[in-house]
């Protein structure tokens, strides 16, 4: 990594399978991070996503973990964290985004804005995280630009700043029309980039031009007014089209993100601000992987610095516990790839050995004063089961995968107060077959699920709990902080329980840290 360029750090978020995976490889090609890229789906030639290095990612052709990837363009040095698209992981998802400067939201142009990336929108505005939005597909028939751009304001409530404009769609599309510099770039079967002044874009027709000029014609009128202010503030999007899978309008788009993109940004941490150039060294641990190298059994903890400088082997301090620490053995990393780096800087994304220390959201720091980076966002799960392990002599490998796969986030952990029966939350059934597949693999444990038909979970926030007010339809549990949390069947119990009991206050994860 250099100490001297400016920091970008970024992640992709999308629905599964438009094209977040596809669009980051091709950033990697035109940042020479690789040499050819690998296909989500080609299994069969034995080639997957770069950033795609989980065993059980290959067989299944999606991802399913968050990866970190640098790159240096055009004098920036650009860090992308890569997250699962699937809706099954959007807790790691969740938390990847706590740790970036600004978002690029992947929309598929011929299914608009789907479920998914309403949810993680809600967190970048949550957030105040800055959006640059490219639409997809551009080489498929799908919506009118002018229809996608409309739903993104309806739906998403923010402005939208179109950076191009097709010209045509599907069989159709001849190039995409650069507003800011008045170019045509050129779209050839070939996938070789062609850019062009529009004046000297003899090939398009004239019914080509007539629509293109009465289209960016209405723009000017009838559209938002761009300022850089309401960029950083995710009050507007600017919009890029183009084909992730040709290459089509991506190193335009690259060429605009290195000026659009947000530099590391101050975080609050202990009620104030602490900006990036504060002479004291601080982080905090966003994600943690157990066993990436599963010969050697590691353990890896990743961390955003935020301020001052790292270098490898100083002396830190664990906020939560007052322990003090040497980072003596820290990486960059390059999905699984990974190699030791002495020094980083604000934005950037180090890897640090971890024997058990760190958490999802601790804080190490130098200086006088101990600071605290805000919490994590945590998320109620839809989905229930109670585990145990198949063969009780496991009793000791099963307990230690739990408690890391627990504090990587890959699923939540409930017991129940009397019997400390084990109940494990997830936000969809792959994330039960990633834990058990994981626990299998990586702990040599079989695991037994009984599902359960609840769906909802609400922390005990205020008033007191009753024996008689748990049944078959609502069930008492304890969090990881032995925080009283119910779980409902169904929306029609939980009404039920609040207008029985109107002294108890009830809330979600995301109710918590509001």
């Amino acid at each position: 990594m250099s100490n001297v360029l400016p920091r970008k750090t970024f992640a992709i978020i999308s629905h599964p399978d438009a094209g977040k995976t596809t669009l980051t490889e091709k950033v990697l090609l035109l940042g020479g991070g690789i040499r050819s890229a690998g296909t989500v789906k080609g299994k069969k030639s034995g080639k997957f996503a770069t950033s795609d290095w989980m065993e059980i990612e290959k067989q299944r052709g999606i991802s399913v973990t968050s990866s970190v990837m640098q790159l240096h363009y055009k004098d920036v040095q650009i860090n992308i964290l890569d997250t699962p698209g699937h809706e099954d992981f959007s807790e790691d998802t969740y938390r990847t985004l706590t740790a970036v400067d600004t978002a690029v939201m992947v929309i598929d142009s011929v299914k608009g804005i789907e479920a998914q990336t309403l949810k993680l929108f809600k967190v970048c505005r949550m957030r105040g995280i800055p959006i640059l939005t490219f639409i997809n597909k551009l080489d498929r028939e799908g919506k009118e630009p002018l229809d996608l751009l409309a739903e993104i304001e309806e739906t998403l409530e923010m402005e939208t700043y179109p950076m191009n404009w097709p010209i045509g769609m599907g069989k159709r599309l001849s190039g995409i029309y650069s507003i800011p510099d008045d170019t045509v770039e050129v779209y050839n079967e070939d996938h070789e980039r062609t850019v062009i002044p529009y004046k000297e874009a003899t090939q398009l027709a004239d019914h080509e031009r007539e629509t293109l000029e009465e289209e960016i014609m209405l723009l000017e009128e009838a559209g938002n007014e761009f300022t850089m202010e309401k960029v950083q503030n995710g009050e507007l999007t600017p919009v890029f089209f183009g084909s992730a899978l040709s290459s089509f309008g991506v190193q335009s788009f690259l060429d605009q993100f290195v000026k659009l993109a947000a530099e590391p940004q101050p975080r609050r941490a202990s009620g104030e601000l602490v900006a990036p150039d504060n002479k004291d060294f601080s982080g905090f641990v966003f994600k943690i992987q157990a066993n990436m190298n599963p010969n050697h059994r590691d353990r890896i903890a990743f961390l955003r610095v935020c301020s001052g400088s790292f270098e490898r082997g100083m002396e830190v301090v664990l906020s939560r516990t007052g322990k003090k620490m040497k980072l003596n053995q820290s990486s960059s990393f390059f999905a699984s790839e990974r190699e030791t780096v002495d020094a980083a800087m604000p934005g950037d994304i180090v890897g640090l050995y971890d024997s058990g220390n760190f958490k999802v959201g601790d804080t190490i720091c130098t200086g006088q004063d101990r600071i605290q980076y805000e919490e994590m966002p945590q998320f109620p799960p839809e989905k229930f089961a109670k585990i145990t392990a198949k063969n009780a002599l496991k009793h000791k490998q099963y307990h230690k995968g739990i408690e890391q796969l627990v504090q990587e986030g890959t699923i939540q952990l409930y017991k129940t107060p009397y019997f400390e029966d084990y109940i494990i939350g997830a936000v969809g059934d792959l994330q039960f077959q990633v834990f058990e597949y994981r626990m299998k693999n990586e702990y040599n444990v079989d695991i037994e699920f009984s599902y359960m038909s609840h769906e909802l979970a609400r922390w005990v926030t205020k008033g007191e709990l009753k024996d008689n007010m748990t049944d078959s339809r609502k069930m008492l549990v304890e969090d990881q902080q032995k925080r009283p949390v119910l779980l409902f069947e169904n929306e029609f119990a939980l009404r039920w329980f609040q207008d029985k009991n109107p002294d108890l206050q009830l809330a979600t994860g995301w109710d918590i840290l509001e």
